[in-house]
């Protein structure tokens, strides 16, 4: 299912959804007013033209103002769903997944989901993307073949997780 961007919208596990609405207040309060301090306090150095306080107090403006309309956008059009392995074992949105690709002895995690809901330094796979839309519903011990942009590449999901 698309939005009328074209896109699909964000699937969030409802403690996402929660984090990403107060860090959404968070900017548009406080760091809207730290922001509007910062500048204030850089124009009052004089000349705006060579003041790198104040350009870098915009560049911060900028990045911040940039954050808040993708974070408005990402909150518009999620949809709640709840995390973790379905309880059959199968992967699932939020499922950390063990996988040992063809022809390789070492195993890697990934966590399927979304970007915004990363556990630390685990790599993420989007659940549209095409190594995600293989894994969705399969078990540990089943192979799976996905198209990877250096082509097809299968991989064995050794372990389906929380």
């Amino acid at each position: 299912m698309t939005d009328a961007s074209g896109t699909s919208p964000a699937r969030l596990t409802p403690e996402t959804y929660e984090r990403l609405q107060a860090e959404l207040e968070d900017l548009t309060t406080r760091g809207r007013v730290e922001i509007a301090k910062a500048i204030e306090a850089a124009r009052a150095l004089g000349d705006l033209s060579e003041n790198g306080d104040y350009h870098a107090a915009k560049d911060s403006q900028g990045k911040m103002e940039s954050r808040i309309r993708q974070l408005q956008a990402l909150l518009k059009h999620a949809e709640i769903v709840e995390a973790g392995p379905a309880s059959d074992g199968t992967v699932t949105q939020g499922a950390v997944v063990t996988l040992r690709y063809d022809g390789d002895d070492e195993t890697q995690e990934f966590f399927v989901g979304s970007i915004e809901e990363r556990r630390g330094d685990m790599p993420v796979v989007s659940p549209s993307a095409p190594l995600g839309q293989a894994l969705m519903g399969k078990s540990a011990g089943e192979k799976v073949d996905y198209d990877a942009p250096g082509g097809k590449l299968t991989v064995e999901i050794v372990k389906v997780g929380a």
